[in-house]
C-alpha cells in the first residue's frame, strides 16, 4: 500500500568497486517498496540507479524515473517503470525530482551524485526547503565528505548560522527509518496529508 511519501534517491550510474554498493542499493529499493514509499530516481537502468529501481519494482513498488533526453543513450531508461519522464535538460530533471520528493536518500556515486547532493544541501542551508537529506554511508563512502565538511567549518566557511543539515545512515534500514521520521515531520509542517 502506498503511504503517500516519495523518496528521491541520488546514486551512481556505475555499480562501484565493491559488491556491497549494489547490495545496499537493492536492499534500499526493496525496503522502499515494502514500506509503501514511492521512489523517484534518475531513470536509468545501469549501476546503482538500476539496482535500486529494479529491486523496488520486484517488490511491487511505485517507481518514477526522470531523465533528460540527451542521457537516454547513456543511461538506458529501458526498465518497465511505473512512470518515465523525459526532460529537456538536467535543470528540469532535478526540479521535477525535487518537486515530487519528500526527502532525499543519497547512495554512493560520482560527480553527478555529488552535485545533486550539494545542490540540496545548499538549498536547505539557505532555507529554500526543509526536506531531509540522508547519506547512506555504505562501506564508509561518505566519511571523507564528513571530514571535508569539518574542514570547512573549522576554517569558517560553514558558519553556525548557516549550518548544513543532513543525516548519516549506517544501513539501508537506518536510512529508511530516518527518511520516514523526518519526511513525516516535513509533511506535517507543510500541511501535507
Amino acid at each position: 500500500m502506498i503511504n503517500g511519501k516519495t523518496a528521491c534517491v541520488f546514486c551512481g550510474s556505475s555499480i562501484g568497486a565493491s559488491p556491497i554498493f549494489e547490495h545496499d542499493a537493492r536492499v534500499l529499493g526493496e525496503l522502499l517498496a515494502k514500506s509503501g514509499t514511492k521512489l523517484v530516481y534518475g531513470g536509468g537502468s545501469l549501476g546503482l540507479m538500476g539496482a535500486v529501481a529494479k529491486a523496488a519494482m520486484q517488490h511491487a513498488g511505485h517507481v518514477t524515473g526522470v531523465i533528460p533526453k540527451f542521457l537516454c543513450s547513456l543511461e538506458k531508461p529501458d526498465l518497465p517503470l511505473s512512470e518515465l519522464i523525459v526532460t529537456s535538460d538536467m535543470h528540469e530533471r532535478k526540479m521535477n525530482m525535487w518537486e515530487r520528493a519528500d526527502g532525499f536518500i543519497v547512495l554512493p556515486g560520482g560527480v553527478g551524485t555529488f552535485e545533486e547532493l550539494l545542490e540540496q544541501l545548499t538549498w536547505v542551508q539557505l532555507g529554500q526547503h526543509h526536506k531531509p537529506i540522508i547519506l547512506l554511508n555504505t562501506n564508509g563512502y561518505w566519511n571523507l565528505l564528513e571530514a571535508l565538511f569539518h574542514h570547512m567549518r573549522s576554517n569558517g566557511f560553514i558558519r553556525k548560522e548557516l549550518e548544513i543539515t543532513y543525516h548519516l545512515a549506517s544501513s539501508p534500514s537506518h536510512a529508511l527509518n530516518v527518511f520516514e521520521t523526518h519526511a513525516t515531520k516535513h509533511r506535517q509542517q507543510e500541511g501535507i496529508a
